[in-house]
C-alpha cells in the first residue's frame, strides 16, 4: 500500500529508507579496510521470529585491494538504526548530520494502516509534509555494525571472491555449530566453521572445498534442504546438489575422523559416520572444538603410528619422482620421510625437497 504521494514521489516509493551496512577490518592508525560491495545475504531464523541473524557476503571493489568477507548482523541492531535519527545535510560545508528538527507525523518510513496509522490505508493519505521529508531524507544517520564489530570470515590475496552464503545449524557432541557454505566466483563451495576462543578471538576452520561444476562458473545461489541433507547450487550453466556431509571421506581411523573436526561427523566405533544426538552408542567420538584424537580415540588405534596412512615411493639417484599425498582433511598434516638404502633411519624432508641419493620416501597423513 505504498502508492507514493500526491505532489511529489508520485508513483514512487515513499516509505523507502536505507542504512549502511559496515563490514570492515580495523588496521593500524585507525585505518579500516572496508568491504563495500554486498553480494549476498542469508537470514538465519532464531527462536525469536522477529530477531533473526543476518549473514552477509561482501567484496572489496578497489583495483589495488581485492578480497571478500562475511559479516554477521543482529536484526535488533538494524531495527535500532532505522528507529534512530535521519541523515541530514546542513552547515556551510553541507556535511551529513543527524536531523534534529521537528519530526512530521506519522514518522517517515512508517507503513500506512499499521498500529500507529490505522485510519490511513495508503501513503496518499499521508500529509505532504511527510512525503517531502521522505524525499529529502531517505538515509539513516547511523550505520549498522556487525557483531563484535569485525567480520566473521575474511579472504584477501586470493584469486577468487565469495558470491553466496548459506548457513546450517548443526548439533554436535559439544554444542551447536553454524556451518557456513560459501560459494565463489570460480565455481567452488567452501565449508567453514568459526570457533570461539577464550580470549574473544576466533578460529576459522575450512572443513572442505568442493569443485561444483566441471566447467568453472560463478555460483549465483545456494539453498539448504535440511530434510534431504543437501545443498542445492546454481550458476549460469546449471543447477546441482551436494551432500552437506561426506563423513566416509575422512578415512577409516578414529583419529582421522576426530582431526577433521566436522560437526556433522563422529567416530562410531568402526567408521566415521553422521553424528546423531539421539544415538545410543556410547562409543561415538567427536571433538569439534579441539580435535584431540589422543583423548577421544583411546582404545581405537589412537597411537599415532597406527592411525596414519603411509604410502611409499621409490626413487633412483640422479632422477626425479613426483611425490603425491592427499590429506584426509584440511586439518590433517602430511610428512615426507626419506630412508636411504642400507639404513633403517628415516629423516623428515620438506615439501619440494628431492632425495640426494637412491632410496624411498614415505608419506604419512
Amino acid at each position: 500500500n505504498d502508492d507514493g504521494g500526491h505532489c511529489c514521489l508520485v508513483n514512487k516509493w515513499s516509505t523507502f529508507l536505507k542504512a549502511r551496512l559496515v563490514c570492515s577490518v580495523p588496521g593500524p592508525d585507525g585505518i579500516e579496510t572496508h568491504f563495500d560491495e554486498l553480494q549476498d545475504v542469508f537470514i538465519q531464523q532464531t527462536q525469536d521470529s522477529k530477531n533473526p541473524i543476518i549473514y552477509a557476503v561482501f567484496s572489496a571493489s578497489g583495483s589495488v585491494f581485492k578480497g571478500s568477507a562475511v559479516c554477521v548482523y543482529s536484526m535488533a541492531d538494524i531495527r535500532m538504526v532505522f528507529n534512530g535519527p535521519f541523515a541530514h545535510k546542513e552547515g556551510p560545508n553541507y556535511q551529513w548530520m543527524p536531523y534534529t528538527g521537528k519530526m512530521p507525523y506519522p514518522r517517515p518510513g512508517t507503513c500506512p494502516g499499521g498500529t500507529f496509522t490505522p485510519s490511513m490505508k495508503s501513503t496518499k493519505d499521508y500529509p505532504d509534509e511527510v512525503i517531502n521529508f521522505m524525499r529529502a531524507h531517505p538515509l539513516m544517520y547511523h550505520a549498522v555494525y556487525p557483531t563484535h564489530r569485525q567480520p566473521l570470515v575474511v579472504r584477501t590475496n586470493v584469486n577468487y571472491r565469495f558470491t553466496t552464503v548459506a548457513v546450517d545449524q548443526v548439533d554436535a557432541a559439544d554444542g551447536r555449530y553454524e556451518v557456513l557454505f560459501l560459494g565463489t566466483d570460480r565455481g567452488t563451495v567452501q565449508k567453514v566453521i568459526v570457533l570461539p576462543r577464550d580470549d574473544m578471538e576466533t578460529e576459522e576452520l575450512m572443513l572442505e572445498e568442493i569443485e561444483v561444476f566441471k566447467v568453472p562458473a560463478s555460483i549465483k545461489t545456494m539453498t539448504i534442504s535440511s530434510k534431504r541433507q543437501q545443498l542445492y547450487v546454481s550458476s549460469a550453466v546449471g543447477v546441482t546438489h551436494l551432500a552437506l556431509h561426506r563423513c566416509d571421506m575422512y578415512g577409516e581411523a578414529c583419529a582421522d575422523c576426530c582431526l577433521a573436526r566436522d560437526p556433522y561427523c563422529a567416530w562410531d566405533g568402526s567408521a566415521c559416520t553422521r553424528y546423531s544426538a539421539s544415538s545410543k552408542r556410547r562409543s561415538r567420538r567427536q571433538d569439534v572444538r579441539h580435535g584431540n584424537p589422543i583423548r577421544q580415540c583411546r582404545g581405537y588405534n589412537s597411537n599415532a603410528n597406527k592411525n596414519t596412512v603411509e604410502a611409499v615411493q621409490y626413487g633412483v639417484e640422479g632422477s626425479t619422482a613426483f611425490l603425491e599425498c592427499q590429506p584426509r582433511s584440511p586439518q590433517a598434516s602430511v610428512k615426507w620421510l626419506l630412508q636411504k638404502d642400507n639404513s633403517d633411519r628415516r629423516k623428515e624432508v620438506g615439501q619440494g625437497a628431492a632425495p640426494g641419493a637412491a632410496g624411498s620416501a614415505g608419506c604419512h597423513s
